[in-house]
């Protein structure tokens, strides 16, 4: 059989992508829109002088070498181009034909910039926590949602995805689509304090928060927690420091759910109400996210390994606008790492007595005098079915 000719290239550029520097939304736009701060904040998701505090921290990497072929693509139009996908979801076809860049530019440009900004900005506003900073975490929880000694809120979230060939059924979730995971850690001030990325849509969020490197870390006692304390005004055991979850993940001295739906008397219902005040933080900061970054309310057109650098790319830009963009708000303590969660010993099984004891005195200090909150019983009465 005689072997084809390869084809043929019509142009070395396309005569309309040639005409970028004349005609490109970057070069007929940028100026502009620096020029009217509140254009730019709808554009790129953040103001002008956060987007320059990001250009900074990333320009280098950003950074190539003119030939005699070509001019390279700037830092500033290389940033812009990935927040506007991230702000907006457009496919890298309809970007090709606003910037006048080819689709695999457009796509390589992406999926580097978004993997640069995990490496250079993790550390900045995701960093490991010590002890301080969960003692901080936990003081904002009981200002905020009144649970103390919780050092944060947990939960997962499906990211819609195209579906990989030959996957089979590993990304098919319990909602019926092609996802995967981002289970994350968040703090009261809407931050995410730790991450997991990447995960099957069709894995439990309790068998990924229990598998992720942090669960084996803090098994090993490795998370610089800091030592139990009583609860404030209490004179009963000093309690540890949990995070807060919902039903979908097994009770541990570590991890606080809600009690069962059936069989329940005042006291339970009002754990339950307390706990639900401080596990919304996660849900809302969930909503922020997406809101924010609309590449997530439509399925990622990429493979997982480049939808995985998309969702870190989000995950640092939230935490990063919300510390330069908010700066009336609170300040929190600096925010942890990557990699996940995973802080049960038996996510499959019964609740250990050392979780059931800790859920106890939560439960306890809740209906006592120095825990209860004047409106609780109201609220939990109010919505009694």
């Amino acid at each position: 059989m005689l072997s084809e000719e390869p084809r043929r290239r019509r142009w070395w550029v396309h005569p309309i992508v040639s005409q970028r520097l004349q005609k490109g939304q970057f070069h007929t736009l940028y100026f502009d829109l620096r020029q009217n701060p509140e254009k730019f904040q709808g554009y790129c998701r953040m103001s002008v002088a956060t987007f320059d505090i990001l250009l900074a921290s990333l320009r280098s990497g950003l950074t190539f070498q003119d030939t005699t072929m070509r001019r390279s693509i700037s830092p500033e139009e290389r940033l812009l181009l990935t927040l506007r996908f991230l702000a907006t979801g457009n496919s890298f076809a309809s970007l090709h034909y606003e910037y006048l860049l080819g689709i695999s530019t457009i796509s390589g440009i992406v999926c580097h910039t978004c993997q640069l900004i995990w490496q250079r900005l993790r550390e900045a506003v995701m960093p490991t926590p010590t002890a301080d900073d969960w003692l901080r975490i936990a003081d904002g929880f009981y200002q905020s949602s009144q649970f103390p000694n919780c050092i944060g809120a947990l939960d997962g979230k499906h990211i819609r995805v195209k579906k990989p060939p030959h996957s089979g059924s590993q990304y098919f979730n319990f909602k019926q689509y092609f996802s995967i995971v981002l289970l994350a850690l968040v703090d009261s001030n809407y931050r995410f304090i730790i991450v997991d990325i990447g995960a099957y849509g069709s894995t439990a969020d309790a068998r990924i928060f229990c598998s992720s490197r942090m669960g084996e870390r803090l098994r090993a006692n490795q998370l610089a927690l800091p030592e139990p304390r009583r609860l404030p005004g209490s004179s009963a055991s000093a309690a540890p420091f949990v995070i807060v979850a919902d039903e979908g993940f097994a009770l541990s001295p570590h991890v606080m759910r809600a009690f069962p739906r059936r069989d329940l008397d005042d006291r339970k219902r009002i754990f339950n109400y307390r706990l639900s005040r401080a596990r919304r933080y996660v849900e809302c900061a969930f909503g922020i996210l997406s809101n924010k970054w609309r590449v997530f309310l439509s399925s990622l057109q990429m493979s997982p390994q480049n939808a995985t650098l998309v969702i870190q790319a989000c995950v640092i830009l939230h935490n990063f606008t919300r510390i330069h963009d908010a700066p009336s708000e609170p300040e929190v303590a600096p925010f942890p790492t990557t990699t996940s969660v995973g802080l049960d010993h038996n996510p499959q099984g019964r609740p250990g007595s050392a979780g059931l004891a800790v859920r106890e005195l939560f439960a306890d200090y809740f209906i006592s005098r120095e825990g209860a909150l004047s409106w609780q019983l109201n609220s939990i009465r109010g919505t009694r079915r």
